[in-house]
């Protein structure tokens, strides 16, 4: 983190980030939290929208956003998309909260008990993910586990499409979905991915996608930097707060597309869990609006997850834009100077 040419610095209780900035055990346990975080957030809430689903209204026409989510993995709903069974969606909800209180275990022990740098831990196989920020042949081991286990998630979603199926939005069923392993179809889709039409396309998109994480994973699992380690490459550069900008940039960006996609698809996702397409407004900023009317003012899904996707990730990105200045030494202090200076000299000119 930006210290300003202090060597010691010291930071408030609300500086969360700061304890894990050179403590790989501490970083590691924030993770483990975060994700137990998620999980909790994703099995709570899929219950609490469960509780309040009424089947008299289309899905898309009501507050809900991770029942529709797990509707277009064919859980629970049946032909033209309506709940025909809530088992496989409690059982889901459940696990995501037994997986909660495994994750936010582990973080508190890796928290508490724990020592906060992996290197000195007891387990040697743990000692192997200790990391500096500046150790490019760590970070380049520890990033191809990431992606590699991306691509296993990857290679998980394209079996269930495979072997159980999703809901196709043009024929109103859930049905199996056989990958289409094309190469030229991967390359057309790069250019027009918004207006995909076709599930086998999107599977193929997420095997292709698959074995290219896996085999980059494997990549910097197995490689080590070449040559001398320059600026250029990163040295001097790499640092908590670099990794932090570029997690947001990469955040920010998908948010942004994923807002887009929402916005007009209607494959990825249908109308009958969604609602209608959106509208593009611009006044000081571009906003979406429904194009249904529904009763007592409400929004659709797809309204209300596009624009704040939108917006999330237009904020992470000037997160981003913040953070990597930071990282490369630009001191924001200068700027809050410049400007008592120049207030200090308008008030002596008067």
């Amino acid at each position: 983190m930006q210290t300003y040419g202090n060597p010691n610095p010291t930071y408030g209780w609300w500086a969360g980030n700061a304890g894990t900035v050179n403590r790989s055990g501490k970083f590691l346990a924030a993770h483990i939290a975060h994700t137990g975080l998620m999980a909790f957030w994703a099995g709570s809430f899929t219950l609490f929208e469960l509780s309040r689903y009424d089947p008299s209204v289309p899905m898309g026409h009501q507050p809900l956003v991770a029942l529709p989510h797990l509707a277009t993995l064919g859980l629970g709903v049946g032909d033209g998309g309506a709940i025909v069974d809530t088992h496989p969606i409690v059982v889901t909800a459940v696990l995501h909260l037994v997986i909660s209180m495994v994750y936010a275990a582990g973080g508190l022990m890796h928290s508490l008990l724990f020592n906060g740098d992996i290197g000195a831990m007891d387990v040697k196989w743990a000692r192997k993910f200790d990391f500096k920020w500046d150790d490019p042949d760590k970070l380049t081991f520890i990033l191809g586990h990431h992606l590699f286990l991306l691509g296993l998630g990857n290679v998980q979603f394209v079996e269930w499409a495979k072997y159980y199926g999703l809901y196709d939005s043009a024929e109103g069923v859930v049905r199996t979905v056989v990958p289409n392993l094309s190469l030229a179809m991967v390359w057309q889709r790069q250019f027009d991915f918004l207006s995909i039409n076709s599930l086998e396309d999107v599977m193929g998109g997420h095997a292709f996608l698959a074995l290219f994480l896996m085999v980059g994973g494997l990549w910097h699992i197995v490689t080590k930097q070449a040559g001398e380690y320059t600026t250029f490459k990163g040295k001097g550069i790499l640092s908590a707060e670099a990794q932090l900008s570029w997690a947001l940039a990469g955040v920010g960006w998908m948010a942004i597309v994923a807002a887009f996609w929402c916005a007009t698809n209607t494959t990825i996702y249908p109308e009958v869990f969604f609602g209608e397409v959106l509208d593009l407004k611009f006044s000081i900023s571009p906003y979406w609006v429904d194009t249904a009317s529904l009763a007592d003012g409400f929004n659709t899904s797809r309204c209300w997850l596009t624009n704040v996707h939108y917006y999330l990730g237009f904020f992470y990105i000037q997160g981003h834009l913040w953070h990597a200045l930071r990282a490369l030494g630009f001191d924001f202090k200068r700027v809050t100077n410049a400007i008592g200076n120049a207030d200090n000299a308008t008030i002596t000119l008067n």
